[in-house]
């Protein structure tokens, strides 16, 4: 049997019986259609989570109280913790590779300008935000580098703050009351936006003792470390460690670099990821089963036509590869139509509804046709494998 017959023969089959082909070939469509959509979303997912945790900058270490591995509860809750304090990033900053420091405590407050006022998180922080956190200074200026004890009540506003307390006039040099106490607007940050569902907009820095005192607190919540980008993150978390050890005479604190939070999401992503898939290849199985079963009455109907095939000389391997050639194709076809489908599917999510992150990665393109060839074959090889050992006598006699 020549080749070109060959293709015409498999091609031909799945021409004549439309229909048939159609609803199979749909089968294996709405499988390949069903992954490519949610790996799509998965891994939009994936960019949005991986990309939200990044707009910090990557050279970045956190040292929160209390020890994660022994207790899971930050050292600010319990007593027989010592707390992380502002004398603890105060000696951090002594450290040669360490760019800037950051000591954090988050509250939440009533904020008043004149007639208005919006309760609102206030984050007490050090002068190093704008760098360490990569979030620019719009207007006026950021907290100034005074004596982290003795700090004076300054206060600078996020974009939404700003927009919201002072819609109408230039927040510089005006008062604002931060539960009841009085502080003086030295600035404005540029619009950064959301973290997770946290409105990075809609706040007020102040300076770290201020808020230590506002919440009656007597442990930062964090500190942030920056450090250069060309030092060795393993070397520079082994210098903290040592700096903290001496203050503190036990390891009773977490360091949590940027590279194992992004690993460990990355873990969690490609979880989820690859369980979106596993849900469209439930679809994709069923699309396969489909092709069994019409590959199977197709021998059964055809019979004669092996027959008839084999007695003008065309072997058993010819005849096992026009089988699975027509199911291959049935899957192609239907790969074909479920991955403009399934990508336009996504395409039309991400353009109707921007909230819902969607990518999709031309690999997935790829391995998405690839699966549906695959499965074609393998749920090809029973009937064809049948078509092939029937007798050639019995074949014709079967008409």
């Amino acid at each position: 049997m020549l080749f070109s017959d060959f293709i015409r023969l498999a091609f031909g089959a799945v021409v004549t019986q439309r229909t048939r082909s159609l609803l199979t070939a749909l089968g294996i469509a709405v499988g390949i259609a069903a992954v490519v959509l949610l790996t799509s979303i998965g891994e939009g997912i994936h960019r949005f989570v991986l990309a939200e945790f990044t707009q910090f900058g990557t050279n970045l270490i956190g040292i929160t109280p209390g020890k994660a591995t022994t207790t899971g509860i930050s050292g600010a809750l319990i007593s027989n913790v010592r707390p992380l304090s502002i004398g603890d990033a105060e000696a951090l900053k002594r450290i040669p590779q360490v760019r800037a420091v950051v000591p954090v405590l988050q509250g939440n407050a009533s904020v008043e300008a004149g007639r208005y006022s919006r309760r609102t998180m206030i984050i007490g922080v050090g002068p190093k935000v704008p760098e360490t956190w990569q979030i620019p200074v719009a207007l006026g200026q950021f907290l100034p580098a005074d004596d982290p004890r003795r700090a004076r009540s300054f206060a600078v506003l996020g974009h939404t703050m700003r927009r919201e307390l002072f819609p109408n006039t230039n927040p510089l040099g005006q008062s604002v009351r931060i539960a009841g106490e009085r502080y003086r607007v030295i600035g404005v940050m540029a619009p950064k936006g959301q973290l997770l569902g946290f409105d990075l907009d809609d706040t007020v820095y102040i300076p770290v003792a201020k808020a230590m005192s506002m919440f009656d607190r007597e442990s930062l919540m964090e500190v942030d470390i920056l450090y250069a980008a060309e030092t060795d993150v393993k070397e520079i978390s082994a210098r903290i460690r040592d700096s903290l050890l001496a203050r503190h005479g036990r390891e009773d604190f977490t360091i949590t670099t940027q590279e194992q939070m992004l690993s460990v999401l990355g873990s969690i992503l490609d979880i989820l990821t690859l369980a979106v898939g596993a849900l469209g290849g439930i679809s994709l199985l069923v699309g396969g089963v489909g092709i069994l079963t019409i590959m199977t009455i197709a021998v059964n109907e055809r019979t004669s036509e092996i027959g008839l095939l084999r007695a003008i000389g065309a072997g058993r391997a010819q005849i096992l590869g026009l089988f699975l050639g027509e199911a291959i194709v049935l899957a192609s076809v239907g790969g074909l139509a479920g991955l403009i489908l399934g990508a336009g599917g996504a395409w039309l999510i991400g353009v109707l509804i921007p909230a819902i992150p969607v990518h999709t990665p031309w690999i997935y393109v790829i391995l998405g046709e690839g699966l549906a060839a695959l499965v074609g074959l393998l749920a090809g090889v029973a009937p064809a494998r049948r078509a092939a050992r029937l007798d050639p006598i019995d074949a014709l006699r079967s008409e």
